[in-house]
This record gives C-alpha cells, structure tokens and sequence, in this order.
C-alpha cells in the first residue's frame, strides 16, 4: 500500500519523485506526438511525464529524445559465446532492456539444469532476461542430444517469474501430423504464449500450425512469406543475427500499418558483431536508412513486442508502466547516450553490484579421440549430396555433384569448393560420427571445428585435410569445448567455451578480440564467410530446409528423413 500512495503522491507531485528525467523529448510511440516535459520516477515505475518535477536525484538529458527500452523477442544467449552477466553487460548499453531468451542450446547440452541455471541468472541481471521454455530438445529425432525434455520435465520449471510461455515450436512437422510428444507439450501450453518456428511453411500447413494457437514467428526470409503468416495472425519477428540476416528482405513489409504486429529480434548475434555493428539498435537505424517511417522502427522494437508477448508494463514511457528508458540524440542515428532498466541507470557501477550465478556444465566435451582416418568418405556412387551455403542465411541448398572414389574415399576437391564437413557426438552417448560435403567455405587448406552446432551441439568440423580436422577435433575436447583453427597440425586460433561449451568464461571484450584472431585465421585458409563458425553451427539443425547433417548422417529437411 504504501508503494501504491508513493507512486500517486509522487506522480501529482504531491512528493519529490525518487528520479527525475529532465530536459527531454518523450517520443510517445502510440500516437507518434513529441511530449516536452520531465520525466518522474519512482522506483522502477514511470509516475509522470509532460509536467515539471521535483526529484530526489535529477539526470540531466537536456537535448535528447526519450524512447522505450528496447524489446529482444527472441534470442539465444548462449549465441552470444559469454555468460549471461556478461550478455547483460555487454547489451543493456546499446538499448536493450528486456531480452525474451529461448535456453534450448545449454538444455540440449545438460537439460533441465541448464534451463534452471538461466532462470536463476535472470533474478540477478540489470536488464529483464525473460526465459522461455525450451520445447524441442532434441530439435527432431534425427540427432543425438546431451538430454531430452519432454512435456512431464517441462512441467517442473513452470511458474518461474522470468516465464512467458513456450519457445520456438521447431519440429513443425510434429504439430502438423499430431506428433503426440508434440501435442502433449503444445497442451500443457494451450492458451498460453508459444514461439513459433516454421520456415518456409505455408497454405494449409501453415494453417494447421496456427490452429496449433503459435502466434510469434521470427523465420521468415521473404517478403512473401511474411505478408502470409502476418495474413494468418502471426506477429512477424524480423531477425538480424550474426548469421541469419533477414532484415533487409522484410524491411518493405514493416510500415506504419503493419508495425503493430511486427517485431525485432536477434536469435544469435556475437560480441564483435555487436561491437562493430550494434544490437537491435543497429537494426532500427538501418530500418530507418532504408525508408522505414521512424515511428514504425520505434514501435517494432518495443511496444509491438511488449504487446506480443503480453509484457503489459512496458513499451511506452506513460506513467504506470515500468522505467525502462533509453536516451537518444538523434531518432535515425539511434546513437544510445543513456538507459535506464526498471528506474536503475545501467552504468558500469550498476553491472559491477550483481550477484552472478556459478558457471555450469564444465567438462561437457566427452568424445572420443579421433584420428584422420575416421573422415574417409565411403561409398560406391560417384552422385554425391552436397549441403551448398547462403551466405546471411540458415537456409541451404541441397545440390548434387559427382565426385570420383579413390581408394575407397571420396576426398575434398577444392577447385571445386568440396570440402569434407564431419559431425562428431560429443555427449558420450553413442561416439557418432557422420562425414559428407558442403560447397561455400571457399577453405583451401586446414580445418575449423567448432562445438557450436546448433541444437544439438556436438562437434563439427569442416576442413580439407582429414589429420587437421582430427587435430581440430580433438582440441577441442582439451579446451572443454569452443572454436579452433588448424593447419598443418598446428593450433593457428582459438576460443575455449567451457561452459557446457557454448560460453566463455571470459569478458566480451576478451572474447571479441579472440573472435577477430579467429576470423583472420579462418581467413588465412582461404574461408570467405564473414562468420565461417556460426555458419557451420547451422549445417548442423535438422529443422531448417533444406539438407544438413548431424552425427546421425545427412538430413533432407525438406522430406524430414535421414538420407541412407
């Protein structure tokens, strides 16, 4: 009670309000007006805008345009390659104030306990990490996971604070042929919020799974295929990672008509990215660089996904809802001079005061060693499938190349751009390990491995060399996980990822400059991807069309079998 006639008395300026805002714009992202005035706080509660305040503390923004924090709808943070803590740190400066994550890649690796340790995490962070419940782990059954989560352990993690609903619903084909796993999870959820992940699903398909009651959708690549899940009730999440960049294609769809029911996402996005481009602020200036009204970007980033995922306490800055306010200079430039996450300024004082969490999932790097000779190719037809790279996308091509057997192998050609791509089961499950090709690396001599490998995350590799990759393999096992570079036996870079090897233990900054040794390396064997890692990560997802390969052998998406 108290709080409540504090935040009254404080709002009628009956009272100093704990902080005050003064000398700023409000932008009101519902009716696009320009509201000159203080901005009052008490708490974490906005109580007053458009009027002279007195405040116990006053932050001077004189000049400045006052916008909402920005809304992430959907990401991993494990993508990021750091903690959350560090996620947080490195983020919450460029405007980000509440991040909608999907742990499923920690829960691939160690289950229930990896979504526990996010939900912890997200008690003690400045900015409001919402965690959703991972829904495909394993994304399909045509791989071999470090555990499995069915609807009975989903169950015991329901009613955390930090939950919204269900995460990205990635077997698609589960829903729309009644899968009962599936059915039993998208039950336990029913009239509740769940992701949606259905890539280049539609007509009746694309019906049946939003008769599934999946209402967010950040797979979209087209103009064309958003403009038809926006037409079925789906609230299109653009999304601009690291790898998966989408929003170019989708910028024409965004407009003053549509904003409501679109939103912004990052799903995977790393620190040297973030470093040299930005976050999502990085998605709103480029928005509006390219003819996108500026109130349209501004809403898309913010109040369309607080209203999308039923975050009824931010968006705009109106008093009663939450302090999250970010501070501009100049709306098209989105140049972040100030944030404030729930009324606290994120400030370097503001990271340095929280309680962390202890890492998890050391040691997680269980395969066994390999040697050259486990790359051979066998096989008795020259016809081979070849997994062929888009740059910028997730999305594959599934080609066909003949390639002469000698000696019983089929070996790299790189005239030809074949290199030999291997996944190996890391879990200590099975001691998998599947062989094939893949045309778009450009790699000339050596190997990278990574055990980034979405979703599943056991090791893959690519290379031209087979006792280079087995090199690059089995470093990594020593490093407990991450990214290697090889050539001619010798580690050329590296980045370890101990934390259920997806995670440094190390600050971004560290890990940025680790990523920019590795690009160079990368680049020295002749790779021409702007992210060879991350793009290898996703040869790896059964779930994304149109031929992948897990340690389980080569996957055609697009009939959602194992390729014998």
């Amino acid at each position: 009670m108290a709080e409540l006639e504090a935040r009254i008395a404080q709002g009628r300026g009956d009272a100093p309000a704990d902080l005050v805002l003064r000398g700023g714009t409000v932008f009101d992202l519902v009716t696009g007006a320009m509201i000159p005035g203080d901005v009052a706080i008490c708490g974490d509660t906005i109580v007053g805008i458009g009027a002279v305040y007195e405040g116990r503390e006053v932050l001077d923004v004189t000049g400045m345009t006052l916008v909402p924090g920005f809304i992430d709808t959907h990401l991993h943070i494990e993508s990021s390659l750091v903690t959350p803590f560090e996620f947080d740190r490195c983020v919450t400066p460029h405007g980000v104030t509440t991040a909608i994550c999907d742990p499923h890649e920690i829960a691939n690796v160690i289950g229930l306990d990896g979504i526990r340790y996010f939900q912890e995490a997200s008690t003690r962070t400045v900015m409001d990490i919402r965690v959703q419940l991972s829904s495909c782990v394993p994304s399909t059954d045509m791989e071999t996971a470090g555990d499995e989560i069915d609807a009975g352990a989903l169950a015991e993690v329901m009613g955390h604070p930090s939950g919204i609903g269900l995460a990205e619903f990635m077997n698609y084909p589960g829903v729309i042929h009644r899968d009962p796993g599936a059915m039993a999870k998208l039950a336990l959820f029913e009239g509740g919020h769940i992701d949606g992940h259905c890539p280049q699903l539609s007509g009746r398909d694309l019906n049946a799974y939003c008769a599934a009651g999946i209402r967010t959708e950040h797979e979209a690549t087209t103009a064309e295929e958003a403009r038809e899940k926006l037409q079925k009730g789906m609230r299109v999440l653009i999304r601009e990672g690291s790898v998966s960049k989408d929003l170019i294609a989708l910028q024409p769809v965004l407009t003053d008509i549509t904003a409501p029911y679109m939103c912004l996402c990052t799903d995977d996005r790393n620190p040297l990215d973030i470093a040299e481009e930005g976050h999502l602020d990085h998605m709103i200036r480029t928005l509006i660089a390219r003819g996108t009204p500026v109130l349209a970007a501004y809403r898309a980033a913010s109040l369309s996904g607080a209203e999308a995922f039923g975050l009824k306490d931010r968006g705009v800055i109106a008093p009663g809802k939450r302090a999250d306010v970010v501070a501009v200079k100049s709306l098209e430039a989105c140049d972040v001079q100030l944030v404030l996450c729930a009324g606290q300024l994120a400030d370097p004082a503001a990271f340095e005061a929280r309680a962390t969490v202890a890492p998890v999932a050391r040691g997680s790097v269980k395969a066994p060693k390999v040697t050259a000779q486990d790359f051979r190719s066998a096989g008795n037809r020259e016809e081979t499938h070849v997994i062929g790279i888009i740059e910028g996308k997730i999305i594959t091509e599934h080609l066909n190349e003949d390639i002469a057997i000698k000696d019983g192998d089929k070996r790299p050609d790189v005239a030809r751009d074949l290199a030999r791509i291997a996944v190996i089961e890391r879990h200590g499950k099975n001691g998998n390990i599947a062989t094939g090709f893949v045309r778009g690396f450009g790699i000339r001599a050596g190997a990278i491995a990574s055990t980034v490998c979405h979703d599943h995350h056991n090791i893959a590799c690519v290379g031209v060399d087979y006792a280079d990759m087995a090199r690059a393999a089995n470093r990594l096992g020593e490093i407990e996980g991450g990214f290697v570079v090889v050539r001619d036996g010798e580690v050329l870079a590296e980045l370890a990822l101990p934390v259920a090897g997806l995670m440094s233990l190390e600050n971004f900054e560290v890990v940025r400059d680790r990523l920019i040794d590795l690009r160079a390396a990368a680049k020295s064997l002749g790779v021409g991807l702007q992210e060879p890692f991350l793009q290898l990560a996703f040869l790896a997802l059964p779930v994304i069309p149109a031929l992948k390969i897990t340690d389980r052998g080569l996957v055609d998406v697009t009939r959602f079998e194992i390729i014998s």
